[in-house]
């Protein structure tokens, strides 16, 4: 009887152990779906100085009204980041100009590329913290700072309209499910979800083994 409730107790654990394997790579290659279908843009300020933080929100501005025209007929990532690539130096440009303006003369990196970002807020939405493609715009030494948007879908624009992200979940439902900005949600966030249930499965056999193993003592 002892044996039989050893060997229940083992595979107990093995099929605990093989759940949450799956469950957890299964949950990470939907938020990767998710990432895939998005283009970000910062702008990373030079300092967290005053002045610096102005300039920044110069140069988003100055971007993304000369950038809106060129990305108002794409229909997919793929268009956006074409015109993106074709146009770095012309960003670069316009950057240096805004700055020039402000009677200021801070070098501008312009890169386009896969970037590592922590989680972040977006809205009513949250994107989880991993690799995003980014369009990133660096000021002088970058160490301020960032303001970030969506430029694909192209929310950024939304924003230099409605100052918010308000109809972020309306719009990004343009290349996502419904069920993928179910997932973005604040209050769904899957990783605590699912890792919740997890350790709530697993603390319950640890209990019930526990319980077990007390009776033949």
């Amino acid at each position: 009887m002892k044996k039989g409730l050893i060997v229940g107790i083992v595979l107990i654990i093995s099929i605990i152990y093989i759940s949450s394997f799956y469950l957890l790579n299964a949950e990470e290659a939907y938020i990767d779906d998710i990432r895939s279908q998005i283009i970000r843009f910062h702008v990373r300020a030079n300092s967290d100085s005053e002045r610096d933080q102005e300039l920044k929100l110069k140069v988003r501005d100055k971007i993304l009204e000369e950038v809106q025209p060129l990305l108002e007929e794409s229909k997919s990532i793929d268009e956006t980041r074409l015109i993106m690539m074709n146009n770095l130096d012309n960003i670069k440009s316009i950057a240096l100009k805004a700055l020039e303006e402000e009677g200021v003369a801070y070098d501008v990196d312009v890169s386009l590329g896969i970037k590592s970002f922590p989680t972040r807020k977006y809205g009513s939405l949250v994107f989880p913290a991993g690799e995003y493609e980014a369009l990133v715009v660096e000021i002088g030494e970058g160490k301020g700072q960032n303001w970030w948007c969506i430029m694909f879908p192209p929310l950024c624009f939304v924003d230099m309209i409605d100052k918010t992200p308000a109809y972020a979940e309306k719009d990004i439902m343009i290349v996502l499910s419904e069920g993928q900005v179910s997932t973005l949600r604040a209050e769904k966030t899957p990783p605590i979800i699912f890792k919740s249930k997890i350790v709530e499965l697993f603390t319950r056999t640890k209990t019930y083994i526990a319980t077990q193993l007390a009776r033949f003592n």
